[in-house]
């Protein structure tokens, strides 16, 4: 790793270290977290995505296109996650009255349950993981982690 935790940038052209590659260090720890994160939710029979979904869901119904948004996932891939979550009777979709062509999505008491059994496991590897961070360095990490551009649009080497 860089000194006292700097990384510093290589100039163009150069042959960087490991530890000067931020994405590769963002990706590399990233993946340590996701294998951590997937054992832990393992025991509440829920993966990082269902998961998500229900945190999504806790602050109230809301509608599917709105799920979409939010999650930022293609409209089958959430299809597929509210089946399996419906499968379990951990959300119940129904049509708007409003509108009937919109779907409204709730967590169910059952899903509400579940979703505390995953927040005791995420407090524990959080715990872990941020061990040696104080308050002010958590504060840091968000912050900097909400200014990262990581949607497919930002990138224009992902198009083809």
């Amino acid at each position: 790793m860089a000194d006292q935790g700097r990384v510093t940038q290589q100039p163009a052209g150069s042959s960087a270290s490991p530890d000067t590659r931020l994405g590769f260090l963002l990706a590399y720890h990233g993946g340590i977290t996701e294998t951590v994160i997937r054992k832990a939710l393992a025991t509440t029979g829920l993966t990082p995505r269902h998961t998500m979904t229900l945190l999504q869901l806790a602050g109230g119904p809301v509608t599917q296109k709105a799920l979409i948004e939010k999650l930022d996932v293609d409209p089958s891939v959430l299809v597929s996650l509210l089946n399996d979550l419906e499968g379990d009777a951990l959300v119940q979709r129904r049509r708007d009255p409003a509108d009937r062509r919109r779907h409204i999505v709730e967590i169910t008491p059952e899903g509400t349950s579940r979703l505390r059994k995953s927040d005791v496991a995420l407090d524990t590897v959080e715990r872990e993981l941020f061990a040696d961070l104080g308050e002010r360095d958590l504060a840091t990490l968000r912050g900097l982690l909400g200014r990262l551009r990581t949607s497919p649009e930002d990138f224009s080497c992902t198009e083809g």
